[in-house]
């Protein structure tokens, strides 16, 4: 039903009942001829209509089991005594067409209350919108301004025009990054001192950075980001490498993980060994003085002239011979057979220590054992307190986390990697005995509780 809002200030609501079969035509006749001149002129329907004054009378009716029932809508423009007056005249129609009807009114209701609620309610979603846009204009200016800061303190280095960060030229630290937004991210959290390879092609550029300053490889945690990885450790020297989470960028990362990640910086050799990666490496000063180019061969004209040539040394002889005799029977035999005994004393501590240096304890030749059989693997053993295996073949890089997560009573770890100082802060933790490792990284405090053992210790 359709209420023209024009004319109504208040809704009379009925409810109809007739004993019969009846339509709307015939409610609303019964409506107008029931109450003509049954209030007045001033209140006939006729020309209250006529008048505007009353809208439009709506019914809706249904017919069933040869009853019929509905309802009957009048709106009012007229005061609350007039409006009420009308509703009671509704009430007094007992007969429409030719069946007996009951009309009684239900509710005569103040449109204009309906009305404020709803303008209530739209004008809080007004405000809300208002409010929502002004946000995002005062961020959008905030970031523009931002934005274009950082455009402007972004710097293109070399003859690559690689872009960077403004601190570069002057940092003696560096964190090389894939791309410009990534610089532009790092900017935006105070970080200035970031360069850009821009693809997997690594400009000569950085490389010759790379020689001069300490380097942090700072790549994306996806399959792109190791690629870039590989690129680096084979034509540049990188020190140490940072990653974004997992399917993470470093150019969308918050602030927080940023800092994250640059914290929770490994070693390249440590990234190296645990991926199987291989680092450049400058050839020591002591192999270029060791190799045959550098070094002549003994015996040749060359060598002879450059080493100097020495004094002999006299040796020391025995009294009787500086004096010209020669030892007399026992007594130079024993004196003999005494040096000789001397010399082996001193000798046999030696040896001996040497032998107790090897000599490894059963269970150490287990882990001898088992590590030798994982050489080259770059995986893990995760052994109980009777040392039978709980887990193997677990991945090094995987295995600080597999070590905080298990909830397994842990008494030893063997595995083909460098032992380095978190594995050992989780062997506190986790009440871990002994750790053997292929060899032993940068430990600056070594747990007392903790027995840490070295490939090279087997050897």
């Amino acid at each position: 039903m359709v209420i023209d809002p024009s004319t109504t200030k208040y809704l009379i609501k009925a409810h109809i009942k007739a004993d019969g079969v009846i339509e709307k035509p015939d409610v609303i006749g019964a409506v107008f001829g029931q109450t003509e001149g049954l209030l007045g002129n001033e209140l006939d329907l006729r020309d209250l209509q006529k008048g505007a004054r009353v809208g439009r009378i709506e019914v809706e009716i249904d017919a069933k089991k040869g009853k019929s029932e509905g309802e009957i809508l009048l709106p009012s423009s007229l005061d609350k005594v007039e409006t009420a007056i009308l509703a009671a005249a509704l009430e007094s129609i007992d007969r429409v067409g030719p069946c007996k009807a009951q009309i009684t009114v239900t509710k005569i209701e103040d449109t204009r209350v309906i009305r404020r609620q709803q303008i209530v309610e739209r004008a809080k979603q007004l405000l809300s919108q208002i409010l929502r846009e002004s946000e995002t204009e005062s961020a959008d200016i905030t970031s523009s301004v931002r934005d274009a800061v950082q455009v402007e303190e972004i710097v293109f280095l070399g003859p690559d025009k690689v872009p960077a960060g403004p601190n570069v030229a002057t940092s003696d630290d560096i964190i090389i990054v894939e791309g410009r937004n990534d610089v532009l991210n790092l900017l935006k959290n105070g970080i200035k001192n970031a360069v850009a390879v821009e693809g997997t092609n690594v400009p000569q550029t950085v490389i010759d950075l790379c020689k001069e300053r300490t380097v942090t490889a700072f790549v994306d945690g996806d399959r792109g980001g190791e690629l870039i990885l590989k690129e680096l450790f084979q034509v540049a020297e990188i020190d140490f490498v940072a990653r974004a989470p997992k399917t993470r960028e470093v150019e969308e990362i918050p602030q927080k993980l940023v800092m994250k990640a640059l914290k929770n910086k490994i070693s390249a050799d440590h990234y190296a060994e645990m991926y199987g990666l291989q680092a450049p490496k400058e050839v020591p000063i002591e192999e270029i003085s060791a190799s045959p180019v550098a070094m002549p061969q003994r015996g040749s004209a060359s060598a002879r002239k450059e080493m100097p040539q020495k004094e002999p040394v006299p040796q020391q002889q025995p009294r009787e011979q500086r004096e010209g005799r020669r030892p007399e029977g026992r007594r130079g035999e024993e004196r003999q057979r005494d040096e000789g005994s001397e010399r082996r004393e001193r000798r046999e501590p030696r040896e001996e220590r040497r032998t107790a240096a090897v000599k490894l304890s059963p269970e150490q030749e287990t882990f001898k054992g088992m590590l030798a059989s994982m050489a080259g693997s770059l995986k893990a053993v995760i052994l109980d307190k009777d040392n039978n295996e709980i887990e193997k073949d677990v991945p090094v890089r995987d295995l600080a986390e597999k070590l905080k997560k298990s909830k397994t009573e842990i008494g030893a770890v063997v595995f083909d990697g460098v032992i380095t100082q978190r594995i050992l802060d989780i062997a506190v933790d986790k009440g871990i005995k002994t750790v053997v490792g292929a060899k032993k990284g940068n430990i600056t405090k070594q747990p007392v509780e903790v027995t840490v053992l070295a490939g090279e210790e087997f050897n």
